[in-house]
């Protein structure tokens, strides 16, 4: 014991450094895991009059609260999903944020992103086509966030009011969106590495761009949040948010 001892005192304070180093890199290894695995925080984005904040409270209590008017500010809550309020067992209630869509205000969506298990984007897809390029625009900025391609955040393109007669097929949606996303990557990549200071390059370079390439899953489905057809946007986020 006493050599032992005798060892350390000449390894002196070189050993304690040692010593911390190990035990602050073991923590935070730790610390790590229990984020990934505590990460709960669903996303709500798309452009102002998508339907996210009808598909918000829809998720949370099953009812559209006709009346609601564009965010300015984050709808944020944590809750069982309505259609499991009357399951039994132990539950994980999810954190909702619905962001506003305002081009000001779209900003408040990297103050979540690195908390996001997974991204709802919403699109309408009754007036789809004179918004398709704002709506691919936005789209491109999450797309190519670094902090979504480096945690791989699943996103799920909700194309909400399908309800609606004259609605556009998820389809038609998402190959438009693919062709606009095509000719923003195209326009984008001609810029200065310099002048993008938080962006990835997206697609893969000479072929035309689709969601299949994308480093993080990016899946394509319908809704219609005001009749309460929901259930593809819940089964997405219980993919993310394990109960």
């Amino acid at each position: 014991m006493e050599e032992i001892l005798q060892q350390i005192r000449e390894l002196g304070l070189e050993f304690y450094v040692t010593v911390g180093v190990l035990l602050v890199t073991f923590l935070l290894f730790i610390f790590g895991l229990l984020r990934r695995r505590k990460a709960n925080t669903i996303l709500l984005a798309g452009l102002s009059g998508a339907g996210k904040t009808v598909l918000f409270y829809q998720l949370r209590d099953g009812s559209t609260h006709q009346g609601t008017v564009t965010s300015m500010e984050p709808n944020e809550d944590c809750f069982l999903l309505y259609s499991e309020s009357s399951k039994k067992g132990n539950i994980k209630p999810v954190h909702v944020v619905d962001v506003p869509g305002h081009s000001r205000l779209r900003t408040k969506l990297d103050e979540f992103l690195s908390q996001a298990a997974g991204i709802v984007f919403v699109v309408d897809a009754l007036d789809f086509l004179p918004n398709s390029r704002a709506t691919a625009e936005y789209l491109y900025d999450i797309l190519t966030r670094a902090v979504v391609v480096k945690k791989k955040i699943p996103l799920l393109i909700v194309c909400n009011k399908v309800d609606k007669v004259t609605a556009h097929s998820m389809d038609f949606i998402r190959k438009q969106l693919e062709k606009e996303i095509d000719k923003l990557r195209a326009s984008r990549n001609s810029i200065s590495a310099a002048d993008i200071s938080d962006e990835v390059t997206l697609g893969v370079q000479g072929q035309p761009f689709t969601f299949t390439q994308c480093i993080n899953k990016v899946t394509v489905t319908e809704a219609s949040a005001i009749s309460g057809k929901i259930s593809e946007v819940e089964h997405f986020i219980r993919e993310q948010v394990k109960p």
